[in-house]
């Protein structure tokens, strides 16, 4: 009778540490599926992280490229406006009217040397006493 009860003891703790053993492989099962959901989420969203990425640069690209046809252009329209001043006779006038506001020459001076109208002479001075006031 004791060799019954002991064996029925010890078939009832392999059924327990059986059920045991169930429960924590269902508990591993589902950690692992969660593992593996959360995992797919994040390949999908560095999918589309590397799409925007791959569109920023191309984006970019397309604005570097524009701003170096606008730089150019700019260089280009820079020296064709310096190739006119100095074409221009008056532009010339009036450049050294300039200068020689900037160095300090009188009103007089500048009329006689630049044979610029006396308004025009007092104007360029106005302006420079302006930009020197800023």
């Amino acid at each position: 009778m004791l060799l019954y009860s002991l064996f029925g003891a010890s078939i009832l703790l392999v059924l327990v540490c059986l059920g045991l053993i169930f429960v924590n492989n269902n508990k591993q099962a589902a950690a692992t599926q969660a593992k593996q959901k959360q995992l797919q989420e994040a390949q999908q969203q560095l999918s589309i992280l590397r799409s925007e990425v791959a569109e920023m640069r191309a984006g970019m690209l397309s604005i570097g490229k524009r701003v170096v046809a606008v730089e150019e252009k700019s260089k280009e329209l820079e020296q064709l406006q310096d190739a006119q001043k100095y074409d221009d006779p008056n532009a010339k006038i009036y450049s050294r009217a300039v200068k020689m506001v900037e160095l300090g020459a009188d009103l007089e001076e500048i009329i006689r040397e630049c044979e610029l109208p006396r308004a025009e002479a007092e104007l360029l001075m106005s302006l420079h006493k302006q930009k020197g006031a800023e």
